[in-house]
């Protein structure tokens, strides 16, 4: 919403409510429920716990935003949440994806005053911020979660690096903090030859296990336990692949160099930032939430990430954006860059 006068900008400060409706509807399971039958606000408030009258105006607050309607039989589900919400992911990744939201929001608490301290806001408001690789590397049910939920997310843009990248003579890649080897899978499905292995924590790669069980692709695809920013890497590949990780440095390179066959090829993917000091445009919130954590926080430019692979002992061969997808396009607005490079 852009505000257009007085009116519009006293909205937009309610918006936090309805936004935050919106997430204990996703996580609660509400959307699910309403579509079994619909069910009138007592009904909701017995099934989910939820005071009487608190429920009716949380049901209110959601039908004021056009995702559930109330008719003759109760409260149902707008043709939006249908199909923005149902048809869209799993009601466990949206739960993931609403908590992780929730999860942030501590952080911005205070920002007339939190906005101009010189380090981190989370720490003056006495805080911590949620660290998930920390979690992952603890807890197989939230790794599990997560692996999951980004295996939905990433099938528009796994299958569509399938499509445009150029694997010629490649027979072993190396899928760099793949997580649950959504990306891989696809390529595997493209291309009959190839084989992956995907490299990142030991929880994460017990559930891409799982979830490449599901395929038929099980004995081409492994997975290798390993924090790549501590541990050795795998050796022998024709080609590694970062998509979407957003880790980079000299250090790590050159360890990504060690892993490939001479002349082997490292492709990166991901969205970078337009300009120092400037966010991604889909990932403005990321860097202003960054931020508050680490005043210092920024995206990495592509012409940063370059000069990386090049003092590692990388020859970069193109630089290309990576062509829109409508699903993608519509669910993340991103602008994909794909930086291909080689050993010397």
């Amino acid at each position: 919403m852009r505000p257009s006068s007085a009116d519009d900008v006293l909205d937009l400060m309610d918006v936090s409510f309805h936004s935050a409706a919106l997430g204990a509807a996703l996580e609660l399971g509400l959307f699910w429920l309403l579509d079994e039958q619909p069910l009138d606000a007592e009904q909701v408030s017995q099934e989910l716990t939820i005071p009487l009258k608190r429920c009716h105006y949380w049901l209110q607050l959601l039908g004021q935003i056009g995702l559930i309607e109330e008719g003759p039989s109760g409260y149902q589900l707008s043709s939006t949440a249908r199909a923005g919400i149902l048809e869209a992911y799993s009601r466990e990744t949206w739960g993931l994806l609403a908590e992780e939201a929730r999860d942030r929001l501590p952080g911005l608490r205070d920002l007339s005053t939190c906005l101009r301290e010189p380090d981190s806001a989370w720490e003056t408001l006495r805080l911590k911020p949620r660290m998930y690789l920390a979690e992952m590397e603890k807890d197989p049910e939230v790794a599990r979660r997560f692996a999951r939920m980004l295996y939905e997310i990433h099938q528009p843009l796994a299958e569509e690096l399938a499509d445009f990248l150029d694997l010629s003579g490649v027979e072993r890649l190396m899928d760099l903090g793949g997580g649950s080897g959504v990306v891989s899978l696809a390529l595997l499905r493209r291309h009959p030859e190839l084989s992956a292995t995907v490299v990142d924590l030991a929880n994460v790669c017990n559930a891409g296990r799982e979830i490449a069980a599901e395929s038929s692709l099980a004995e081409r695809i492994t997975y290798h336990p390993a924090n790549f920013l501590q541990d050795q890497l795998p050796t022998g590949f024709d080609l590694a692949l970062e998509c979407d990780v957003n880790v980079y440095s000299e250090a790590l390179f050159r360890q990504v160099r060690k892993s490939l066959r001479r002349g082997g090829r490292f492709v990166i993917v991901d969205e970078f930032a337009p300009a120092d000091e400037i966010a991604p445009p889909s990932r403005l919130h990321w860097a202003f939430e960054g931020s508050m954590i680490d005043p210092d926080f920024s995206f990495p430019t592509s012409a940063t990430v370059r000069a990386f692979l090049e003092k590692a002992g990388f020859q970069i061969l193109s630089e290309r954006s990576l062509p829109p997808l409508a699903a993608v396009a519509a669910r993340f607005d991103r602008d994909l860059t794909v930086i291909d490079s080689r050993t010397d």
